[in-house]
C-alpha cells in the first residue's frame, strides 16, 4: 500500500545535494554542474549502444550545437549556443530520455512534467523563444545528429534509419565532435568527461552574454 508520504515526495536530490520538485519546479534549485552531471548520466537510444558506453545526453546536445556551428555562415551568438546545448536539458531532470514510441503511450501527463521542466531552464537561463528560422536550424542539426548516432553510436543501418526510424537527414561520417576535441571518433565519453565538457560550454556561453560588448568606434 502506498503511503501519503511517499505520494508527497515528487523531488529528487542533485548531485550538489539540493532537491528539485519535479512537479512543481523552481529554476534556482540546481547549479550548473548538476545539470552537467545529470546529462551525463542521462543515456540516448535507451540506453543501447554498440560501444561499451552509452551515449549519454550531454554528449549529444554538443554534437548538435557543434552541427550549428558547422552550418552557419557567421560565429552563433550566445543566446544561439544556449539554445542548442539546453534543447534536451529537462531530460538530465527526468533522469532519461524518452524514446519516441514510449513517448507517444506515456501521453500528456509526462508531456507536462518534461514541458514544466523546461520551462524552468528557459527561466533560468534566459532563452529566448525559438524563431521559426533558428527552430528549422536547430532541427537540421538535431536530426542530422540521431541519424548519425544511430549508425555510428547505437549499431542501426543506413536502411533501419530510413525505414524503421524514419529518419530523413544525412548520416554524417565524419565526427564533428572528434574534430573539436580528439579521442576515438563516435565514441561515447565517460561520464565525467561529457559532464565537464557540457559544463564549460554552458558557462562559456553565459559568460559572453553577460559580457557586454564593446561599442563601435564613433
Amino acid at each position: 500500500m502506498t503511503s501519503s508520504t511517499s505520494l508527497s515526495r515528487a523531488w529528487m536530490r542533485l548531485p550538489s545535494g539540493a532537491h528539485l520538485d519535479l512537479i512543481n519546479p523552481s529554476p534556482d534549485t540546481w547549479t550548473d554542474m548538476d545539470l552537467a552531471v545529470r546529462l551525463s548520466r542521462t543515456a540516448r537510444w535507451g540506453g543501447e549502444s554498440a560501444w561499451p558506453l552509452p551515449l549519454s545526453v550531454a554528449q549529444h546536445s554538443l554534437l548538435v550545437l557543434e552541427l550549428r556551428r558547422m552550418a552557419a555562415s557567421g560565429p552563433l551568438s550566445p543566446e544561439e549556443e544556449l539554445l542548442e546545448v539546453l534543447h534536451d536539458a529537462e531530460e538530465g531532470f527526468l533522469g532519461f530520455d524518452c524514446i519516441s514510441p514510449l513517448k507517444a503511450v506515456l501521453g500528456e501527463p509526462f508531456r507536462a512534467v518534461a514541458n514544466r521542466l523546461m520551462q524552468v531552464v528557459a527561466q533560468r537561463y534566459e532563452l529566448p523563444p525559438w524563431t521559426p528560422e533558428r527552430y528549422r536550424l536547430h532541427k537540421q542539426a538535431d536530426l542530422a545528429a540521431a541519424a548519425s548516432e544511430a549508425v555510428h553510436c547505437v549499431g542501426w543501418t543506413h536502411g533501419e534509419v530510413r525505414d524503421i526510424l524514419r529518419i530523413e537527414a544525412p548520416i554524417i561520417d565524419a565526427d564533428p565532435l572528434a574534430a573539436r576535441y580528439g579521442g576515438v571518433p563516435w565514441a561515447p565519453w565517460r561520464l565525467d568527461v561529457a559532464a565537464q565538457r557540457f559544463h564549460d560550454v554552458l558557462q562559456d556561453a553565459c559568460a559572453r552574454r553577460s559580457t557586454p560588448q564593446a561599442s563601435d568606434p564613433q
